[in-house]
């Protein structure tokens, strides 16, 4: 912090951006601003830096309705920001008290759920690539000491990540380096109004009693701990990546994975070293749609420890999650209870309204419109995973509603070649019971069409000389839009 100058912020932060390869010229971006200081300084530092990189920003803010008129005023005074800066502003009113009352989260888990669930819906309005959030390097440390006191393990350590994709937005954070008083003294410098959030002195969260008590009590045998966590959060994470590399290339050469189970030799993973095993197995429950970070370390080492262990020579443990581990001989099997559907086909013809597969529960509603539909076209714009929309003229009829079969390929909209339809699944984190019961639609030309609840493929596109359309809509037993 020494020896750095408000007036070298923007440098600096702008090689961050280079050197990480944040941003790039062009981008369209969404940057979330709360309306304090920091967010209030990134926005700043973008707009300054926009006119040479040509960045198309967007002001996203959210409103959590928690503390009444206080955070109504942080709301207005964001959209005033905006406009001043002559920059497009979403502005989101979430009763996040209701979503706790409804969900039974608490209010800091509830309070993230539905802020990043519309900085991606800013996203995908305003067709941004880049989310930028406001995180800054003693953000970071907070972070590193809140995971050292709950115990947390070497990829815990890598602290808060500078970038990462999440639904095909990539989340960028450009001030994980700068700390807050560099922030402040640039607010100073530029004469930036901001907001003060009062609940930030309320202790009753453990971030502000990390730290408001904890840093500040710790600082006392160093007075460099924020910048020693952050030096250990830089070298965690370039550790954890060559791990990560290596328990990737194990995964992908010895063990053997389908949709709702994965294979490998008990012999080759007791020759492993310990840390990659550990890291082998919560890739593995990954891959199998177990949230493996839920698994506490005593668990993860009973599970290692049946794996590894000479004897006996077959076993079979139920270790939840609706996951068993079974062993015969060598061979390691982890594997769902999934109970697969018979095979199926049916027909769907041309005008049909309706489609139910008794097999799996699953219906499907169809819509049938004639003519230059505009309205049809804003409702295209919207579908989503259980609602698309077809030109019908371009498919070939009937269609044929059936059971998924080895090999199926399907040409995905919007890219170009096909896939495996078991790497489709595979990819959107489909859990294996959903698998079992997805149908695959094709046209009488054998073109698969729709995984419904999963993706659409490029074949019959609606478009501004649409005549024929087709609507589809998914519902499974429970009457939701959803497979699972």
């Amino acid at each position: 912090m020494k020896g750095f100058k408000a007036m070298d912020l923007v440098t600096r932060v702008e090689n961050q951006i280079e050197s990480e390869q944040l941003l790039r010229p062009g981008d369209s971006i969404v940057v979330a601003v709360s309306g304090g200081p920091d967010s209030v300084a990134l926005l700043h530092l973008l707009f300054v830096l926009s006119g040479r990189w040509g960045w198309n920003l967007t002001v996203a803010h959210v409103d959590h309705r928690f503390r009444g008129d206080e955070s109504a005023q942080e709301a207005e005074f964001v959209r005033e920001l905006a406009n001043r800066l002559g920059l497009r502003s979403e502005i989101a009113h979430l009763d996040v008290p209701r979503h706790i009352r409804e969900t039974g989260k608490n209010s800091q888990v509830a309070a993230r759920e539905l802020r990043y669930g519309f900085l991606h819906q800013a996203a995908a309005s305003c067709g941004a690539s880049r989310i930028a959030l406001a995180h800054h390097a003693d953000d970071q440390a907070e972070t590193m000491l809140m995971r050292l006191l709950r115990g947390t393990g070497p990829s815990g350590l890598t602290g808060i990540p500078i970038r990462r994709m999440e639904q095909h937005v990539e989340l960028v954070r450009p001030l994980l380096r700068i700390y807050k008083s560099e922030l402040l003294e640039y607010c100073h410098t530029h004469q930036l109004a901001y907001c003060t959030d009062s609940s930030n002195l309320e202790t009753k969260y453990t971030r502000n009693g990390i730290r408001l008590d904890v840093l500040p009590y710790l600082q006392q045998f160093n007075e460099q701990l924020p910048q020693a966590l952050n030096r250990l959060s830089v070298m965690m994470s370039a550790e954890n990546e060559i791990l990560d590399l290596q328990t990737h290339s194990l995964f992908e050469q010895y063990v053997a994975v389908e949709s709702d189970f994965a294979e490998w030799s008990r012999n080759w993973f007791a020759g492993v070293h310990v840390a990659l095993q550990r890291r082998l197995i919560k890739l593995i429950l990954n891959y199998l749609s177990i949230e493996s970070d839920s698994m506490d370390f005593l668990k993860l080492e009973q599970l290692r420890d049946a794996i590894v262990k000479a004897e006996p020579s077959n076993l079979r443990i139920d270790i939840g999650s609706n996951l068993i581990l079974t062993r015969e001989y060598d061979r390691i099997k982890l594997h769902t209870y999934v109970v697969p559907a018979g095979p199926y086909r049916y027909s769907l013809q041309r005008y049909q309204s309706e489609l139910t597969v008794p097999e799996t529960g699953v219906h499907l509603e169809c819509a049938w419109f004639e003519g230059t539909l505009s309205a049809s076209l804003q409702a295209f714009d919207k579908e989503g995973h259980c609602t698309v929309w077809f030109d019908a003229d371009e498919l070939a009829f009937p269609l044929t509603v059936r059971s998924r079969a080895d090999g199926d390929r399907m040409n995905l909209f919007g890219l170009n070649g096909s896939k495996k339809v078991k790497d489709i699944f595979i990819d959107a984190k489909i859990a294996p019971s959903c698998r079992a019961v997805t149908p695959v639609i094709a046209d009488a030309l054998g073109r698969i069409v729709w995984l419904p609840g999963v993706r659409r493929s490029s074949v019959a596109p609606v478009h501004e000389g649409t005549k024929a359309w087709l609507q589809m809509k998914l519902h499974t037993k429970e009457g939701s839009l959803s497979p699972c």
